[in-house]
């Protein structure tokens, strides 16, 4: 059973077999988040799958289900069935008359593309995913669009896709939001580190690669610490290459917990950076997501937590009034308190990355820098929080989205401009 608490599934969608259109990750996500019970729309594709085992679109959605569920590995094999029966898919938001999105897309979880479904949340838009692979030859054939976006995330994994797209879109006429995947592939955790290290406004702690052999070394006595990297010292901050959401991700104060931690971490290669101590005077680990769109800042949410690992849904945010009245007034006075007093790190972060859409994982150090923590095209943005509890974010978010949906019809207004 795929438990929690009431059937809701869209007829329309449903009875059309065969069809490209999907429910798509916004819709089914919504439901799981806000705990509904999925089982009758799972019934439901499954029986459309049965009586047609070509109904790809069912399949996406059954994808998108185990994934939200937590069930990756089937969640993988599904897609890839997908995927090979048809390369497009379409979500349709509203009435479907606003501009049509198109974004190259590849297999993986959430967090392996730009969560474009989320980010047309209440619109009319109507979003084309195209999936590419290592054999995709050229970027033809493509469902009617006023925009494409380049929505492949950075990732070990992702890179030689990346590579490979940056040829096809060399040769691809038409407009394209971050059409450049060669900035996306510099966006690492120690890229990123790189190309912040001389930005005076910024503090981005320097993030080396270090192999699990070299760490090994030094819990032996072979090698030091700054043997790996220069300047290196405990407290450091440990964690496997292309993880997100901390896992893998541990603190490390001496030999004898370096010791442990590559104990029970086989990764070959992992990412060492400095502890950086953020906690703000009110005592918390205070962290913000803040996204870019065409050069403007947009607040995401803000956590404030015990832990040094900030996750909003572990912070204890829904259970207190106190942290989310902080969360509203940064929310509430972005534009004229946070955004002012970080503008030139904005700017920085702008003039560094040159895409027209990315966020940031960040915190506002005691000295006024911007502490960055991560930096990526595809962190999940979303407006699924209550809004009983939350009331404030839906405005927040709502300024968010058009401001992308604005991008997108600008970008389409200067591609017709030029055509004419």
């Amino acid at each position: 059973m795929l438990m929690t608490k009431a059937p809701i599934a869209d007829p329309a969608l449903l009875n059309t077999p065969g069809d490209a259109r999907i429910l798509g990750m916004r819709k089914i996500v919504s439901l799981v988040y806000a705990g509904h019970d999925v089982t009758p729309l799972w019934n439901e594709l499954m029986q459309r799958v049965t009586a047609d085992p070509t109904a790809a679109a069912a399949l996406l959605d059954m994808a998108i289900i185990l994934q939200t569920l937590g069930r990756g590995d089937e969640a993988r094999q599904i897609l890839k069935s997908a995927v090979q029966m048809r390369r497009d898919y379409c979500v349709v938001h509203g009435n479907g008359t606003g501009p049509r999105l198109l974004a190259f897309v590849t297999e993986g979880d959430f967090m392996a593309n730009t969560p474009l479904d989320f980010l047309l949340a209440g619109s009319d838009c109507m979003l084309w995913l195209r999936y590419v692979d290592l054999e995709t030859s050229a970027l033809a054939d493509l469902p009617e669009h006023d925009v494409a976006f380049m929505a492949i995330g950075e990732s070990t994994e992702n890179a030689p896709l990346l590579a490979h797209m940056q040829t096809l879109l060399a040769k691809f006429d038409g407009p394209v939001m971050n059409r450049n995947p060669e900035l996306i592939a510099r966006l690492t955790r120690d890229g990123v580190s790189g190309m912040l290290a001389n930005e005076p406004s910024i503090l981005s702690p320097f993030t080396y690669r270090v192999s699990h052999a070299d760490l090994t070394a030094v819990v032996t006595g072979a090698k030091r610490l700054d043997d790996c990297a220069p300047g290196l010292a405990y407290p450091l901050v440990v964690r496997p290459i292309s993880t997100h959401a901390g896992n893998g991700m541990e603190r490390i104060t001496d030999p004898t917990e370096l010791a442990a931690f590559l104990k029970a971490q086989s990764a070959p290669e992992l990412y060492v950076a400095p502890f950086i101590d953020f906690r703000g005077s009110d005592g918390y680990y205070n962290k913000q997501r803040i996204v870019f769109i065409n050069g403007k800042a947009f607040a995401s949410h803000m956590a404030l937590s015990d832990h040094w690992i900030v996750h909003y849904l572990s912070a204890g945010m829904e259970q207190s009034a106190a942290k989310r009245a902080v969360e509203q007034a940064w929310m509430e006075n972005f534009d004229q308190d946070f955004a002012v007093r970080h503008k030139e790190s904005f700017a920085a972060l702008c003039r560094r990355i040159q895409l027209d859409y990315f966020g940031i994982d960040c915190a506002e150090l005691p000295d006024g820098r911007l502490l960055v923590f991560e930096l990526d095209v595809a962190m999940v943005v979303h407006d699924m929080d209550d809004p009983i509890v939350y009331p404030y974010k839906q405005v927040a978010m709502r300024r968010l989205f058009d401001g992308f949906v604005d991008a997108v019809r600008q970008k389409a207004a200067v591609a017709l401009g030029k055509a004419s």
